[in-house]
């Protein structure tokens, strides 16, 4: 399936049941409200998605499932995160058997590569596959930046064709627009930018609240596309206090919290996370309620 790297594309959480399985009845539940909201997309075992605590076979079960659940209706996304090419380079070939539309590429981790050692990474890791891949850059939790420079050093490669642009400076969107044209696809990657880069021009956004609130994420990319800025901001107000999780070091917590209040996700999530409890717990209920009170009407 052709990828367009537009729209919104969630970057899905992982379902476990209190077992501490995969819980594939309730997976198959969100993908139906995604896919009902009109996402573009899915990614799969991402940050969000506790990527680190999957093993490569429940990846496998994962990516296998919502391939056959999609079957040709939406690209499926395989987010790529390793510390050593060489496992890299064996995550995207399996991924490439397997069926996957694209993929996601972040830099390697655990190790701050230096600018030299991360485009080779990318060279190489892309170099290993046909499918279309979006680079994540996001120096704020993962400490390494992808620079205009870097930019220009990959746009040889055909596939590297959008990135998700995480570094928290809006005028990013438009520096990469204006050095690079049209060449890569950019996607918003944080929550509480969306309005801001999607109307400086952004295609589209990796989001995460749309985990528990599809519709209403979908809503705010559809104004602002169709030029209906002030129904995006009305829409966008409105949000804020639930994408402020977004941005919180606990954000798997949060949205898989707020995924349970929307009646399309458990909190069961793995250690060393736990759930969240105490005041915290509190205070991201009542966001939760008062949002759900005042949730617009669409």
């Amino acid at each position: 399936m052709s990828l367009k790297w537009n729209g919104v594309i969630p970057a899905l959480t992982t379902k476990f049941t209190k077992e501490n399985e995969l819980d594939l009845p309730l997976f198959e539940k969100n993908l139906n409200a995604q896919v009902e909201a009109g996402v573009s997309g899915i990614i799969i075992g991402g940050s969000l998605g506790e990527a680190s605590t999957l093993s490569f076979r429940e990846k496998e079960t994962l990516i296998k499932f919502a391939l056959k659940f999609m079957n040709g209706k939406l690209p499926v996304i395989m987010n790529v995160v390793e510390g050593a090419t060489e496992n890299a380079i064996l995550q995207v070939q399996s991924a490439e058997k397997w069926g996957v539309d694209g993929l996601m590429l972040l830099p390697p981790i655990q190790y701050k590569s230096t600018s030299e050692e991360t485009v080779k990474y990318f060279k190489d890791v892309a170099s290993a596959t046909s499918l279309p891949i979006i680079l994540y850059n996001n120096p704020v939790d993962y400490k390494t930046e992808i620079t205009l420079e870097m930019f220009e050093q990959l746009a040889g490669l055909p596939n590297i064709q959008a990135v998700k642009e995480s570094t928290r400076d809006v005028t990013n969107v438009t520096r990469i627009r204006n050095k690079f044209g049209d060449r890569f696809k950019i996607l918003c990657g944080v929550d509480t930018l969306t309005f801001e880069e999607l109307t400086a021009g952004a295609d589209g956004l990796v989001a995460g609240l749309v985990c528990a609130f599809p519709k209403e994420t979908v809503a705010i990319y559809d104004f602002i596309k169709a030029g209906k800025y002030k129904e995006a901001l009305d829409v966008y107000r409105w949000f804020m206090p639930l994408l402020e999780f977004d941005i919180n070091p606990q954000l798997v917590q949060y949205i898989k919290l707020a995924e349970v209040y929307t009646g399309i996700g458990s909190e069961y999530v793995r250690l060393p996370r736990l759930p969240l409890s105490g005041k915290k717990r509190e205070e991201a209920i009542a966001v939760i309620n008062q949002a759900l009170v005042s949730r617009p009407i669409l």
